[in-house]
């Protein structure tokens, strides 16, 4: 096969920033999907349909000219918010999912949550007018090993949200072990997960051995090749309950250096070649068009998307870093020759 035309994907989990880094990173979301889940974790985080609002319209106005690009808005999920506020802003459109981040988790997470009672009732009118809950699945004790956060918040965190709240759709986003993969699968179809390009690609070795590269480290950290070969399973099966949410997530190269560095990769530019590459070693080309642009929005009751967009096997042109006026950003580099380009 030397081409491959399938329906527009969308970005189930995306970051683009505010300011001068999301005017550099927008583009090139914007060239390859035609819909995206917007991550609210800015500082101060989008708490609230009006800052929802406000930060759509910030995108909106950075888009590059003529672009086809829909920015799905999501609000940061605190102890302190209004259910009423919730409801009114899926009502109006605006927002398709709220999303739980464990305090202290990750990137801007120091106000997410940490009294999970204190979020029952957002959570109940959540389930009850249908708004998707989309948590970042990792616990913080600093006794659990890295390693094991998030099969431990399956277990501790997760399952009993969803045995108190029946109904809550609920996306496990960036999952990156076989035990989330194996939870997904034996759960209805309120429940889906979104995988990354970048945890089919590495394993924690990418990260430690031979010296410590920070442009692979994310969160949730990339976990052993084992995991790894289960995630490109369940991406590549066609199982509606995966779909692709990037996690492209851009840094400064001067802060992804820094002594304590950011975590996140931006795979934004390439992720679709990346994806060809991978679906085709496993020769899974057919499964793709599902992972990238169906399953996802069967989860969130959307329309598959009416236009195409075509790979063709042959070498394409990317850039190594995205300059913006913070500092360049290093785009994520797979380790392999990309034999597959967006035409």
């Amino acid at each position: 096969m030397t081409s491959l035309t399938i329906s527009r994907p969308d970005d189930w989990h995306l970051h683009l920033r505010d300011g001068a880094m999301m005017r550099a990173v927008l583009p090139w979301s914007a060239r390859d999907f035609a819909r995206a889940i917007i991550m609210p974790n800015l500082v101060p985080p989008v708490v609230t349909s009006a800052q929802a609002a406000a930060y759509r319209d910030q995108i909106l106005d950075a888009l590059p000219q003529g672009a086809a690009f829909e920015p799905l808005m999501t609000l940061y999920l605190t102890e302190d918010t209004d259910p009423d506020d919730v409801e009114a802003a899926h009502a109006s459109g605006l927002v398709r999912a709220v999303k739980l981040y464990p305090a202290g988790a990750t990137t801007n997470s120091a106000s997410g949550v940490s009294d999970f009672e204190k979020i029952r009732a957002t959570l109940d009118r959540m389930a009850k007018i249908g708004l998707p809950l989309c948590v970042h699945g990792e616990v913080t004790d600093p006794d659990i090993d890295i390693f094991d956060r998030e099969a431990v918040f399956i277990d501790r965190v997760l399952d009993p949200i969803r045995t108190s709240t029946p109904g809550l759709k609920v996306v496990m986003e960036h999952i990156t072990t076989s035990n989330a993969v194996d939870y997904a699968r034996a759960q209805d179809d309120t429940l889906g997960a979104t995988i990354t390009t970048h945890h089919l690609v590495i394993n924690r070795n990418h990260i430690l051995a031979g010296g410590i590269k920070p442009h692979y480290y994310c969160l949730p950290v990339a976990k052993r090749e084992s995991h790894r070969l289960a995630l490109r399973a369940a991406a590549t099966s066609g199982d509606a309950r995966f779909f692709l949410g990037t996690d492209s997530a851009p840094h400064t190269d001067a802060n992804k250096l820094l002594p304590c560095g950011c975590a996140g990769c931006f795979t934004a530019p390439n992720t679709m070649a990346i994806l060809a590459h991978v679906f085709e070693e496993d020769g899974a080309l057919d499964s793709l068009e599902a992972f990238t642009s169906r399953n996802g929005p069967g989860f969130y009751g959307l329309p598959v998307n009416a236009d195409t967009l075509t790979l063709t096997k042959q070498p394409g042109q990317w850039p190594t870093h995205v300059d913006t006026d913070d500092g360049p950003v290093t785009v994520f580099d797979p380790g392999f020759d990309l034999q597959w380009s967006v035409a």
